[in-house]
């Protein structure tokens, strides 16, 4: 059993390279951007604009929709012409995007800034993923993809409170000038691209397949990716705990706070500010834990977490509009947010570490498009549960997927080798690699 050893964001600098350095720091610049104007766009859109809440609804769903679309290809870009050259004109995009979100008017305004946003954000996650597993590898790859998710919350956090200061929905040049800030940000990552990280091109050319009975040729299509039963059971996993993960903490823990346990808006925004500061403060402790243990069971923990989350949540329904009912939904926050700091050090590293170099981009967009379908399909089950008033079988839903996650991560770590699953050095895992090939 691996000791625990400390691990500070000093430490886990000076290991970094320049480039992984330069990287992490376009994290920080974005996120508050983005931050900025997370929160409050559909207000903008609604109150400010004076588009009905439905047609709202349904412009913001573009982008869900959109990323959903343009991610297959974009992560066979990644590995064609590298994960820089479509980071960089994907945040293009968004510059493009939060622009003219800014002075956007009318509803066909709204739809082409919504579809810039959509091709920004598919091309986000398969990109940045790839350029992370190119820099880092082994146990600090782990540490960058838990640490640059503390980031993005902390950045948002920040940016959700300076954006929460400067909106008024009778002022529509203070929303304006949110939306030209996010695009501002946006510029900083651009720079760094076009500059200290312009020799990063994490792109890798295919070997010519490997001859003789003990190696098959990597695949190069997303059916062989699907293929491999890892990845199989991974991107499973990967759609089912969005369905029950993230894409319900933003649709149907709002949802259910506000109908079933009667708190208020203000309850509801301090218990998302208590998920930011709970990631930002534990993210550090928990990786100094996990770090040499098998992904698959810390994993295991994290749903466990959740699990308790969403129990607590339930029991909020029971004393609705009380003291008691608030308390539960921020502390629904804290257990979620102790599970997420689980999350992005596990399943991005073995993702990663399935991947040969030249397939990472569409590793990447395999396991994102999951995500993607998952956050579609949550905010629609939740609607129609609570909408029927359904608020107890709706939690137990959710805990029954939970259950089903943890048979998909069973049969996941079956699939993975110790290696993959975070336990040998990268010395150990070639040896491993050779004798069980």
């Amino acid at each position: 059993m691996p000791q625990p050893q400390k691990i500070s964001l000093r430490s886990f600098w000076e290991q970094l390279s320049v480039p992984a350095r330069w990287l992490l720091s376009t994290t920080a610049f974005s996120t508050i951007g983005r931050g900025l104007t997370l929160p409050f766009t559909i207000i903008y859109v609604n109150e400010v604009r004076g588009i009905d809440l439905d047609v709202a609804g349904a412009l913001m769903g573009i982008i869900a929709v959109v990323a959903l679309v343009v991610t297959g290809p974009i992560g066979s870009l990644v590995d064609r012409i590298g994960a820089r050259q479509v980071l960089l004109w994907g945040n293009v995009i968004q510059v493009a995007a939060t622009a003219l979100l800014a002075f956007a008017t009318t509803v066909p305004t709204f739809i082409v800034a919504f579809t810039l946003l959509g091709i920004s954000f598919g091309a986000g996650w398969p990109a940045f993923q790839s350029m992370i597993a190119a820099l880092v590898d082994g146990p600090l790859r782990t540490q960058f993809f838990g640490i640059n998710f503390a980031m993005l919350n902390l950045g948002i956090g920040i940016g959700g409170v300076v954006g929460g200061l400067i909106a008024d929905v009778h002022r529509p040049g203070t929303f304006m000038a949110l939306f030209l800030g996010d695009s501002l940000g946006v510029c900083i990552p651009i720079a760094l691209l076009m500059g200290p990280l312009r020799h990063v091109h994490a792109r890798a050319e295919a070997p010519a397949a490997a001859v003789g009975a003990d190696r098959i040729p990597t695949p190069a299509s997303y059916l062989a990716i699907l293929r491999q039963p890892a990845m199989a059971w991974m991107t499973l996993l990967t759609f089912v705990s969005s369905l029950v993960g993230y894409g319900q903490m933003e649709a149907g823990f709002p949802a259910f706070a506000r109908q079933v346990s009667e708190v208020s808006t203000r309850t509801i925004g301090f218990a998302f500010a208590v998920n930011t500061a709970v990631i930002v403060l534990a993210q550090f402790f928990v990786l100094s834990r996990i770090v040499g243990r098998r992904r698959t069971r810390v994993y295991l923990v994290l749903i466990g977490l959740w699990a308790v989350a969403w129990t607590i949540m339930g029991l909020t329904g029971l004393a609705p509009g009380t003291l008691a009912a608030a308390i539960g939904v921020c502390l629904f926050h804290v257990f979620f947010g102790i599970g997420e700091t689980m999350l992005n050090p596990t399943m991005p590293a073995i993702v990663n570490d399935l991947a040969s170099d030249h397939t990472r981009g569409r590793y990447n967009a395999t396991t994102a498009l999951a995500f993607q379908l998952g956050a579609i399909a949550a905010p629609v089950s939740a609607g129609l549960m609570l909408d029927h008033g359904l608020g107890g079988a709706f939690i137990g839903t959710l805990l029954a997927g939970l259950a089903v996650m943890v048979v998909l991560t069973r049969q996941l770590e079956r699939r993975l080798s110790p290696a993959v699953n975070g336990i040998l050095t990268p010395t150990e895992a070639a040896s491993f690699s050779e004798s069980g090939s």
